[in-house]
């Protein structure tokens, strides 16, 4: 395949619209192909993290009068102590709920002066806890607690994440069968120029298997070339991407971490593949036509 037939080699044309059509496809797509798989595995670390962030805490939201908020805090911490599978309960701070509530009120927002309910967070162990009967607990001691196990944020959260691994993957058969349709026409595009080279080969006993692999191998290593440098490309592109973001940034860390910067390098020898298989296709069916 490397070397190839020099003889053979002269059926194909070495330059003209199919050369850059092919090498420009490759690239292109192989530039796609690496932010599409960015986009999965970011999506599928995104989902572990949010998945495990969310899975062994709750919150206890205190809605109570302002000469009530001390009492219900004081009663919900004594159930949580007695409560098995509670590893941790404490009383956010002043400061700590200000924090939280920075990013949608600003700064100086005043928490004496508004109504803000109290939060407790809570911290659960292996076995976990009975949610069913610490919200009747709550209900008996502190009738303002209300408890929020986070599955209604954590599960639709997790499940965003899946579809979008799952679209980065779907994207990167889309772009994988766009290359080899883009292929198949260029080959047969440079088939038909040379039809009536290929007629005068077969009078001088050419097989079609002869013919053929000599499309297949610049085809072939057409397409390696420039998935190569849309590997390259794409790898810049992604690494100038945003880091991630300790902060919880959505549309950060979206690059390529540790190990997973060298699975774009499998790119180019999957689209030297699918150029071999597509060539050797549209070869075969365009030399039966051509008899």
């Amino acid at each position: 395949m490397l070397r190839g037939d020099k003889h053979a080699d002269r059926v194909v044309p070495p330059s003209g619209h199919t050369a850059w059509l092919t090498s420009f496809t490759a690239a292109a797509m192989t530039f796609l192909a690496v932010f599409a798989l960015a986009l999965s595995l970011a999506s599928g670390r995104l989902a572990d993290r949010w998945g495990d962030a969310l899975a062994r805490s709750a919150t206890i939201r205190i809605s109570a009068p302002t000469g009530q908020m001390d009492a219900q805090t004081r009663a919900v911490l004594d159930v949580l102590a007695t409560t098995p599978g509670i590893a941790r309960a404490r009383a956010m701070t002043d400061a700590e709920q200000r924090a939280l509530l920075e990013p949608w009120f600003g700064p100086d927002l005043p928490l004496d002066a508004l109504p803000i309910p109290r939060l407790i967070e809570i911290t659960e162990d292996d076995a976990g806890y009975d949610s069913e009967g610490l919200r009747q607990r709550l209900t008996a001691e502190a009738p303002g607690a209300v408890l929020d196990d986070h599955s209604r944020w954590r599960k639709p959260l997790v499940m965003a994440a899946e579809r979008l691994r799952l679209l980065g993957l779907m994207s990167i058969l889309l772009i994988g069968a766009t290359m080899a349709a883009m292929i198949i026409l260029a080959a047969n595009a440079a088939l038909a120029a040379n039809a009536q080279v290929i007629r005068v080969l077969r009078l001088v006993g050419a097989r079609d298997a002869y013919i053929a692999r000599a499309f297949v191998r610049r085809f072939t290593l057409r397409t390696l070339a420039g998935s190569t440098l849309g590997a390259i490309l794409g790898m810049l592109g992604a690494a100038l991407l945003p880091s991630a973001d300790v902060a919880g940034g959505f549309l950060t860390g979206l690059s390529f971490q540790g190990a997973g910067w060298l699975l774009p390098l499998i790119l180019p020898p999957l689209a030297a593949l699918v150029a071999f298989a597509a060539t050797r296709f549209a070869a075969f069916r365009k030399l039966k036509e051509l008899t």
